[in-house]
């Protein structure tokens, strides 16, 4: 099926990781996936949530917006606690998807919250936070200088998101707004550097799909998200913290 960019099936769109994109938080990136565009930034504090005082346990958190002119027409600004519920929704998941991969015992009793902020929205604008989000956790963690166990690093594997569609009956990688729009299935899918799933969010839309178009769905997004974690690795350096390559 030909797609408007010119892409493959499994392709993913072109993927840009600036790193240290601000100065004032310690772990920072601008994601760029086609033309979607997010800040992530981590900011770390030394207090956790009162229900985890006294466990030597910290906690990592996020949250998620999009910017007014981050699409057309003007999207609201979200003001206070009035996040939507897809805002409230995304930005669990991108928590969920950081406390998966984190030995919170071994980070000590703080908070890191990572701030997802979508510039410019073309589609799949969780996946993307999510895959900034690994990228200014490393940098975060790594700008601490009293964790519990200097040889113990907190983050025990990578983690990356990317969605996956059907689209009058091909199966699509990482799709854009367009696609997103006529896709009958959709399926957004987090993954570990070890290839275990996170979380798998799917449904069809007006149709229904087949235990076997979900396990090549998956097997898509597995593609996807290993090409995902090496630019996340590419983009770390020598501060990727992991054991394996990408």
């Amino acid at each position: 099926m030909p797609r408007q960019d010119g892409r493959l099936p499994d392709q993913i769109r072109p993927l840009t990781l600036k790193r240290q994109f601000t100065r004032a938080s310690p772990g920072s990136v601008l994601v760029q996936c086609g033309r979607t565009l997010v800040l992530c930034t981590a900011s770390v504090s030394d207090r956790v949530p009162a229900w985890l005082e006294g466990t030597a346990r910290g906690w990592i958190t996020a949250e998620y917006g999009m910017l007014p002119g981050s699409t057309r027409p003007r999207k609201p600004r979200e003001r206070g606690s009035g996040a939507d519920g897809r805002s409230t929704e995304i930005q669990r998941l991108v928590g969920r998807s950081l406390r998966a991969i984190t030995d919170l015992t071994a980070l000590g009793t703080r908070t890191i919250t990572v701030d997802c902020d979508v510039l410019d929205a073309d589609g799949g604008t969780r996946t993307a936070s999510v895959t900034g989000a690994l990228v200014a956790l490393v940098d975060a963690v790594r700008s601490i200088e009293a964790l519990p166990d200097p040889n113990r690093f907190p983050l025990r594997d990578s983690v990356a998101a990317v969605s996956v569609g059907l689209v009058d009956g091909h199966t699509l990688l990482d799709l854009d707004y367009q696609e997103d729009l006529a896709a009958s299935v959709d399926l957004n899918v987090v993954m570990t550097g070890a290839g275990r799933l996170v979380e798998v969010q799917g449904a069809g839309e007006e149709a229904t799909f087949t235990e076997r178009q979900l396990s090549a769905m998956l097997r898509l997004a597995r593609k996807g998200t290993d090409a995902i974690r090496r630019q996340e690795q590419k983009v770390l350096g020598r501060h990727w913290p992991f054991a394996y390559d990408a």
